[in-house]
């Protein structure tokens, strides 16, 4: 069930009527079977993943928290039942410094079962994850390797499998991996609730395409009971109408020809490769964050907060900052539990102190953020797709972020040399600047071989075709002088909302919703009646008012 589809909006008002209408209590379970329900349309052998991917992780945190508690209440009262100890009195009563000993001992063997059980947990939720989106990915390239060796025959047929890999399987396995690791650093305790929990990780608008919430922020308004709020049931409706229109009014007509691109950019090479990936850019941050705008509006129509995922990422004037802003969900979440446990890994710090002392302090001091950074973005790129593509476009972003990373004390000079670096035209030349480069590396999500890809963005260069911008060629991709005309506005539009937006405040549509709310009613009523008509005249629709799948749904 697409959010932009006739389905998804009456399934939204059942939710809401019915949502509001049980008891308070009942609230969370009315909304897990809803959830469900709401997967099930995706297809019921989906049902089986998000349910053992729950059930993995709820059961690892249990054991976890049950080891743990075991652990302080041995610890609190010294008990010698939980150890063994040989030196005792008479009395059988053991002696204090042997105790002391043995407890400490205990301590450290709990640790390691914990370490175990943690361990297994994540394992057991990453092969979940392998077998349903990567298995098609390694079994090609199993045989392509036994290919190179002079095998025909492939080593395993990857057609016969008739594997389907399930909506949004990415994002809530790294939920669930997320939760464990929380509990694990004692940052959260493990939910006993196993309906809750199966809520948490369920909840059904986050399913399609985020955001990636933490346990302690989203389970503060998800579990909480709900009294019928007029001002979150408008404020989500607007919320959940701006989504509609940057997807439907803007990125789906922007696809119309972006996907002829896309499919053939050796036939429609050069200039419209060149049009092609910065509307592709354009088109990718519309159709993703109108997703999450219809995410978050859907829950706040429910009194629950999700996290917000953007913040203006295209106004950013470096890779870096871009990072920071874009899908930010999904980088806190790579950069908390990844990065950061790779770079103070014990073996990461014995491999940094090595390299101190038989190369230099430097190499020892940045090695470690570099080799973890790789890690971070080798698996940013997998989890972002099962291909190849997915792995060259994570390595050229660990390129680009380490070089400048290297260079940063140069740039510094160079803002402190020359006066301009601090002029507004400067600040506009690196937001472009950092748009082309976006583009460059987003032409990679393209799904065309690599060698395809470099191809085509060499014929940027080598391919003198120009003149589409003004003989009316680039019409041929199907774009009328309406859609062009529509495009524009819209991104008029969505470019006037952001530089409204205060700076500091992540896509916080919630103060342009605040300054409309302040305006007089017929100035109101008309900007969002004129919203509404523009999806309804101007959106671009599929059968059964089906439009175009979200991109991120595929991950």
């Amino acid at each position: 069930m697409f959010f932009t589809s006739y389905e998804f909006i009456g399934f939204l008002i059942l939710t809401v009527i019915l949502y509001y209408l049980v008891p308070k209590k009942a609230q969370p379970y009315c909304l897990l079977v809803i959830s469900y329900l709401f997967y099930l349309t995706a297809g019921a052998g989906c049902l089986v993943y998000i349910a053992l991917i729950t059930a993995i992780a709820y059961v690892s945190a249990m054991a976890i928290e049950h080891n743990r508690e075991k652990q302080k209440r041995c610890v609190r009262y010294e008990s010698f039942f939980c150890v063994d100890i040989n030196n005792k009195d008479e009395n059988g009563v053991p002696d204090p410094a042997a105790l002391k000993e043995a407890v400490k001992q205990f301590k450290k063997k709990q640790q390691k079962i914990r370490a175990r059980m943690f361990a297994a947990g994540v394992v057991c939720l990453l092969l979940v994850l392998i077998f349903a989106k990567y298995l098609g990915f390694l079994i090609d390239n199993l045989n392509g390797i036994a290919s190179v060796f002079g095998r025909t025959e492939p080593l395993i047929a990857n057609n016969t499998l008739g594997l389907i890999m399930p909506m949004g399987i990415s994002f809530y396995t790294l939920q669930a991996i997320g939760y464990l690791i929380d509990v694990n650093r004692e940052n959260i305790a493990a939910e006993r609730n196993f309906f809750k929990f199966a809520l948490f990780i369920s909840f059904f608008p986050q399913l399609v395409q985020g955001p990636i919430s933490k346990f302690e922020d989203l389970s503060k308004t998800l579990f909480a009971s709900h009294k019928f709020d007029k001002q979150n049931v408008i404020y989500g409706m607007q919320r959940i109408l701006w989504g509609f229109f940057k997807k439907m009014v803007i990125a789906d007509r922007i696809l119309i020809g972006v996907g002829k691109i896309m499919q053939d950019p050796l036939q429609y090479n050069g200039a419209y490769v060149f049009f092609g990936m910065l509307l592709f850019s354009l088109e990718l941050y519309t159709d993703f964050s109108g997703g999450i705008d219809i995410a978050i509006g859907t829950a706040q129509m429910l009194g629950i907060t999700l996290t917000e995922n953007f913040d203006r990422p295209y106004f950013s004037k470096s890779l870096k900052e871009y990072w920071r802003r874009w899908h930010m969900s999904m980088c806190n979440w790579f950069r908390t539990y990844l990065f950061f446990s790779v770079s103070t890994a014990k073996w990461m710090q014995s491999f940094s102190k090595f390299c101190k002392r038989k190369m230099s302090p430097s190499i020892g001091k940045n090695l470690p953020i570099f080799a973890a950074s790789f890690i971070v973005w080798l698996a940013t790129g997998l989890w972002h797709g099962a291909s190849w593509n997915y792995v060259i476009w994570g390595l050229l972003n660990w390129a680009v972020l380490m070089i400048s990373e290297i260079l940063e004390p140069s740039y510094r000079k160079f803002r402190e040399k020359h006066g301009f670096t601090s002029s507004n035209a400067w600040k506009l030349f690196q937001m472009i600047r950092t748009f082309l480069l976006i583009s460059v590396m987003n032409v990679f999500d393209w799904a065309l071989s690599p060698a395809t890809l470099l191809k085509s963005l060499a014929g940027i260069f080598t391919t003198g075709n120009w003149h589409i911008i003004w003989d009316g060629s680039f019409f041929d991709l199907g774009y009328t002088v309406a859609d062009m005309i529509i495009i524009a506005v819209g991104l008029i539009i969505v470019l006037t909302v952001s530089l409204l937006q205060t700076d500091g405040h992540a896509s916080n549509v919630n103060e342009i919703r605040d300054r409309i709310s302040k305006l007089a009613f017929g100035w109101r009523y008309l900007i969002w009646l004129g919203l509404f008509l523009a999806v309804l005249l101007f959106g671009t629709y599929g059968i059964g008012y089906d439009a175009s799948q979200f991109i991120y749904n595929r991950f």
